[in-house]
């Protein structure tokens, strides 16, 4: 006889993250802010410690009702949610002290927004995904303003409420469709109407399309992507990496699971709004990010295009494309930590510079850092035999698959138009009269740098088994 696990087996990462980030804000509280360095490595610890229990974890199944699944699927991408928010805590560790704005909260929130993921990542219903969602905006919303002395991070906190509130609104209204013309919010029953009502419905369409919508936001999807640029550029630089990474992992989690699970019956429907939101996604993602100087501007373009490639995989709609899509997430992740620890160390006379042309003659200033980069940006253009290039492979063979052969032409000719702006550095870093020597890069941002630089030269030493887990992971969802 097969038992059901335990409740607190299931969710044992979640509370240990929600007790773990109370008994961190009350060290903070009581020690006050001489407390932050301890905070934060306690932070990094306690999601390194979760990051372990997901990968031992073998207890699988529903729970609360069946409005939370843990299987492969979710493992796969905690992971990925958790090394992303550690990467990103451990990056700011030298920028808040340069920076004068040490708080303790900072580790805190980052915690609070990972719990939130991880609850997306495992919602098996519409509930469950709002209750996730809210989480971690609630704390992304903070923490993009959390530099207080500076306008430009409270602009960019603000803009991303009032965007963040309109798009969650839309997530609501959607699912309040959903729920109206299937009489339910737990996927797998919702999937069930569908097939029980024989199809879809102009109501239930509507309902989905509101539903993506309010999804697309967070994944920065065009034509949902326009608080990307302004946040990233106006939010402090580890922010900035934290959004461009973990965030999009979580909620390109909840994309997957609302149309596999819960509209697999009307696959042609939400096909369309897909391929849709990828193609416009690349286009803009390759074209706007042409005349930008500065990086933090491009890499949200940058982040805007590669969403869209991601998209590519679930179009096809098979686990071929959720594999492509899992291997697209990873490979996207170590990508974007690489990229923006170089960012951090753009720094010169104790001021950060985010100028693309302050990298000129990087190669002669500082070897280590421009070849790293270089690779970075090879692999972010989909060049071979770099990690970029096998994530659009997989993705592109999965669309060509199901017959979606425009789309996967489209995707390959975006990422030739892409190419100009990442080949565009690796020039001013290589060919440029050299600008004057950055300051000595911190230590903790040289070894982002080697793991994700390693990752990304070195992918076809760990392609084999990355692409066996994300099969695996992707196996649970069909």
């Amino acid at each position: 006889m097969v038992v059901e696990p335990h409740i607190f087996s299931l969710a044992l990462p979640e509370i240990m993250l929600a007790v773990g980030s109370m008994a961190l804000l009350m060290i903070g509280v009581f020690m006050g802010e001489a407390s932050t360095r301890f905070v934060t490595t306690l932070s990094v610890i306690l999601l390194a410690g979760v990051a372990v229990v997901v990968i031992a974890m073998d207890a699988e199944g529903a729970t609360f009702g069946g409005a939370f699944i843990v299987d492969g699927f979710a493992r796969f991408l905690k992971v990925l949610a958790l090394i992303g928010s550690a990467l990103a805590i451990l990056m700011a560790v030298g920028f808040v002290r340069q920076e004068r704005f040490e708080r303790f909260e900072f580790p805190v929130l980052i915690v609070i927004a990972t719990l939130g993921m991880m609850m997306m990542i495992s919602a098996n219903d519409l509930i469950a995904v709002y209750l996730g969602l809210e989480l971690t905006s609630l704390a992304s919303y903070v923490v993009a303003a959390i530099h207080r002395d500076d306008a430009r991070s409270s602009e960019a906190g603000l803009k991303y409420f009032v965007l963040g509130a309109l798009s969650s609104g839309m997530l609501l209204y959607g699912a309040s469709l959903v729920y109206g013309f299937t009489g339910h919010t737990e996927f797998g029953a919702i999937a069930a109407s569908i097939v029980a009502s024989g199809g879809s419905s102009v109501g239930l369409v509507f309902g989905l399309v509101f539903l993506l919508a309010g999804i697309a936001f967070k994944v920065s999807a065009v034509p949902f992507h326009m608080w990307t640029p302004d946040v990233y550029e106006g939010a402090p630089t580890p922010v900035t990496a934290f959004f461009a990474a973990a965030p999009k992992v979580a909620a390109m989690a909840i994309f997957i699971r609302v149309v596999i699970d819960a509209f697999a019956p009307i696959t042609s429907d939400w096909q369309q709004i897909v391929s849709f939101m990828a193609i416009a996604s690349m286009i803009l993602g390759s074209f706007a990010a042409i005349g930008q100087r500065n990086i933090k501007r491009l890499m949200a373009y940058s982040s805007i295009g590669h969403m869209g490639y991601a998209l590519v995989g679930l179009a096809a709609g098979t686990e071929t494309g959720v594999q492509g899509v899992l291997i697209y997430l990873a490979t996207y992740v170590a990508m974007t930590a690489g990229a923006f620890a170089c960012i951090l160390a753009m720094r010169r006379n104790g001021v950060m510079t985010e100028d693309i042309y302050e990298l000129a003659g990087l190669s002669s200033t500082n070897k280590t850092m421009a070849f790293f980069l270089a690779m970075i940006m090879f692999s972010l253009a989909g060049i071979p035999p770099f990690a970029g290039f096998f994530a659009k492979y997989f993705v592109f063979v999965a669309a060509i698959q199901q017959g979606l052969v425009a789309l996967a032409v489209i995707g390959v000719l975006s990422s030739v138009v892409g190419a100009y702006y990442y080949l565009r550095i690796i020039k001013v870093m290589y060919f440029d009269e050299p600008a004057p020597a950055f300051e000595k890069t911190p230590v903790e941002l040289n070894a982002v740098l080697w793991g994700a630089g390693l990752f990304t030269v070195l992918f076809v030493l760990v392609s084999g088994p990355l692409g066996s887990a994300a099969a695996a992971a992707a196996r649970t969802l069909f």
